[in-house]
Order: structure tokens, then sequence, then C-alpha cells
């Protein structure tokens, strides 16, 4: 059953793609005045509590976006539950998604940094896994500079916020975030202890 996994994220990733292109991103910027708050006007969060999602594939935004709404409307049960962003999608249609999805995709992402104390360790992990406890690279579907990968559904996680990465790492570990493709992140995260989480955090944060 394994071999069948990649060929249908792969589909996954394509359906999402396909459905968020017609996104206008103009009319994406007249909407996205309330998202400011948290994630900055164009999408570069100024706190990092928040991811930056300027920049992100619209793909994917428009696939979050849709699961924040099905996570308030089946209360956690389906999508990702979060009550921040349950308010925040309560009354976006589908069109405001795939606007705003639009918008924040065309949004430059500002750069951020790598501390030197984890470089190398942060390196090793996200390039070459851990094959003696099955932890897959990073690499593999993130890509060698963090970009992720739009038709596929991948997201972009260089640049991000290493609290932010910090926080999904744990969530997808203890279970808590279950919308990722196939629960790939889920089989990965959960082999991950603190330390290579802390470090994953922090690296990806300045990869170019």
């Amino acid at each position: 059953m394994k071999k069948f996994a990649l060929p249908l994220t792969l589909f996954l990733g394509l359906i999402s793609t396909a459905y968020a292109a017609d996104g206008d991103a103009e009319a994406g910027k007249a909407k996205s005045v309330t998202c400011a708050a948290c994630h900055g006007m164009d999408g570069n969060s100024p706190t990092d509590l928040y991811p930056k999602i300027a920049g992100q594939h619209a793909g994917y935004l428009f696939k979050q976006l849709k699961e924040f709404k099905l996570g308030a409307t089946t209360g956690g049960k389906e999508g990702r539950n979060n009550p921040v962003m349950a308010g925040m999608v309560a009354a976006l249609s589908e069109q405001d998604m795939k606007d705003l999805a639009a918008y924040y995709s065309s949004q430059t992402m500002k750069e951020g940094s790598t501390p030197e104390d984890v470089v190398a360790k942060g390196e090793k992990l996200f390039r070459g896994g851990d094959l003696d406890r099955g932890i897959a690279a990073c690499i593999a579907c993130h890509g060698p500079r963090g970009v992720g990968h739009s038709l596929a559904g991948f997201p972009k996680i260089s640049f991000q916020h290493a609290a932010y990465i910090k926080t999904q790492l744990e969530s997808f570990r203890n279970g808590s975030r279950a919308n990722d493709m196939n629960g790939m992140m889920r089989d990965v995260a959960k082999k991950l202890t603190d330390e290579d989480i802390e470090v994953l955090s922090k690296y990806v944060g300045g990869l170019h």
C-alpha cells in the first residue's frame, strides 16, 4: 500500500492547486484587511506566533483556509482546528479563500536567519534524515532550499518563523494537527526529539 502514498499525495496536491488557480489577487488584497493584524499587510507576520504567508503556494493556502473552516464546523473532528482562525474564516466563501490565496502567494516572504550553532545538525537532518531512527529527509518533500512543491501540495518552509515551525512540528507529533496529506508529517514528527524539532525549526529560518 505504501507505494501508492506519493502518487495519491501528488494527485491531492494537484486538485488543491487547480481549485486555487482562479483566485483574483487584487480582490484578495481588498479582503485581506482583517488578516493584517496577525499576518501583516503583505503576509509577513511581525510576530513569530503567526506564520509568514507571503509567497506561500496558493494551493496550500487555499487548502489550509478550507480546512480551518472545516475544523470549525466539525468541532475539530475534521480539518484543522484553531480557535483564532475559526473565527476569521467563518464568513469566507470559497471564492474569498481563492482570492486571499492568490494575493498572499503573489507577495514576497522576507528572509529569515539561521543561528550558527544549529547549521551543522540542522543541515544533516534536513538533507539526510536519520536512517537509524527511520526519519525521512525534509529535502525529499520540501526541496533543497525549503521552497516546497506547489503541484504536490508541499509548503514553502524556508524563511519561516522558528517559533511557528516548532509549534507545528510539535502539533504533528502529538496529533493535535492532523490535516497533513496521507499522514506524512505525523509519521516524521512522531520520531523527532525535542532537540530535533528545536534544531530544524531554527535551521529552516535562513535556508536559501
